[in-house]
C-alpha cells in the first residue's frame, strides 16, 4: 500500500510541476490573442459601420459570380475572413441561398475565415505569414470554382433562422463589448486547459502513443507523427484556441520548424472540423463536400512542400 501512495504522490508532484511549468507561457500567448482579437474585431465593427465592408463586398462581387455565388455572398465571405464563421453565417440569413450556394460558401469560409488572428498564430509558430496568407485565400478561391464545376445543382433555397436587425452605433458597440468579453472568456479557459492538458498528456506519455496510433492516417497526409497532438487539436477547437499549445511545442523545440511548416499547410485549409463543420451542416451545407474539399487540397499543398524542402537540401545553392 505503501509503494501506491507514493507513485500516487509521484504522480501528483509531477503534475503539479508540470502545470506550474506551463501557466508563464500560456498567460503570455493568451494575452497576446487577446489583444488581436479586441483590436480585430472592433476594427471590424468600425469598417462595418462606416460601410466599409459593404464596399469590398461590392468589388468583389463579379469574382464570386465564377463561384456561381450571388454577388451579394461576397459581404458574407468578407465578415467570415476578418472575424469568424458565426459573423459569416449572421451575413448568410439575409440571402436567399441554395443548398449548394451555402456549401460552396461554407468550403471557402472554412479555408480562409477569422484569418487576422489565424495568421499570427501560424506565423508564431515558425510559418511564413505571407505564404500562409496567399495560400489560404488561393485555396478558398480555387475550391469554390473547382466545386462549382462539379456540384449537382440545386433549386431548393434554406432559410436561414438567424433575426437580423439594423442598429444604431451604441447599440452596435455594446453587442460587440459583450461578445468581445464572451469570446474572451471561453478563450481564456480553453487556452489555459487545452495548455495543461498537453503538459499533462506529454508529462505521462501519452503523446507518444497518440503519435504512434494516428502515424498511419497523418503519413498520407504526409505530416510527421510528432504533430499528432497538434493535429488533434487544430481538428476539433481550431487555430486560435490552440495557439498556447502549438506555440510551445515548437518553442520548447519538441517539433522541428519543418515539421510545424507541414502541419501549418494541412491545418490553414483543414481545422476546425469538429464545430465549424457542424455549425455550417446545421444551416444546410453538405457535409463530404466540406470534408473531402478541403482534405484534398490539404493534401496537395503538404506533399508539394515537401517536394520543396526536398529541392532545397538537393540543390541548396539555387534555393538560397
Amino acid at each position: 500500500m505503501q509503494t501506491v501512495s507514493n507513485m500516487e504522490k509521484s504522480a501528483i508532484y509531477r503534475a503539479w510541476g508540470s502545470i506550474k511549468e506551463i501557466m508563464p507561457k500560456t498567460l503570455k500567448t493568451c494575452l497576446w490573442l487577446i489583444r488581436i482579437t479586441v483590436l480585430v474585431t472592433l476594427g471590424v465593427q468600425f469598417l462595418e459601420y462606416f460601410e466599409i465592408l459593404p464596399w469590398i463586398s461590392r468589388f468583389l462581387s463579379p469574382v464570386f459570380n465564377l463561384m456561381g455565388l450571388p454577388g451579394e455572398a461576397a459581404l458574407a465571405y468578407v465578415s467570415g475572413f476578418f472575424v469568424n464563421n458565426y459573423s459569416a453565417i449572421a451575413v448568410m440569413a439575409t440571402l436567399n441561398l441554395d443548398v449548394r450556394s451555402i456549401t460552396i460558401l461554407a468550403v471557402m469560409l472554412l479555408c480562409s475565415h477569422n484569418m487576422i488572428t489565424e495568421t499570427a498564430v501560424q506565423k508564431k509558430t515558425g510559418s511564413s505569414g505571407v505564404r500562409m496568407f496567399v495560400i489560404r485565400v488561393l485555396s478558398a478561391f480555387i475550391l469554390g470554382f473547382t466545386l462549382n464545376l462539379i456540384m449537382p445543382e440545386s433549386t431548393e433555397a434554406v432559410k436561414i433562422s438567424i433575426p437580423v436587425s439594423e442598429l444604431t452605433f451604441m447599440e452596435m458597440m455594446e453587442i460587440w463589448l459583450y461578445k468581445t468579453l464572451r469570446l474572451i472568456i471561453l478563450m481564456t479557459v480553453l487556452i489555459f486547459s487545452l495548455s495543461i492538458l498537453q503538459k499533462l498528456l506529454s508529462e505521462f506519455g501519452i503523446i507518444k502513443w497518440l503519435s504512434r496510433f494516428l502515424k498511419p492516417i497523418l503519413a498520407v497526409f504526409g505530416l510527421p507523427a510528432k504533430t499528432s497532438f497538434l493535429w488533434i487539436v487544430a481538428n476539433t477547437l481550431g487555430l486560435a484556441y490552440g495557439a498556447a499549445v502549438m506555440i510551445d511545442e515548437t518553442e520548447s523545440g519538441k517539433i522541428t520548424r519543418e515539421d510545424v511548416d507541414l502541419l501549418n499547410h494541412h491545418i490553414g485549409i483543414s481545422h476546425s472540423n469538429l464545430e465549424d463543420v457542424i455549425l455550417y451542416g446545421s444551416i444546410g451545407a453538405m457535409l463530404g463536400w466540406m470534408l473531402i474539399s478541403r482534405w484534398i487540397m490539404s493534401f496537395i499543398l503538404v506533399w508539394e512542400l515537401r517536394l520543396e524542402m526536398a529541392l532545397r537540401k538537393k540543390f541548396p545553392t539555387f534555393a538560397g
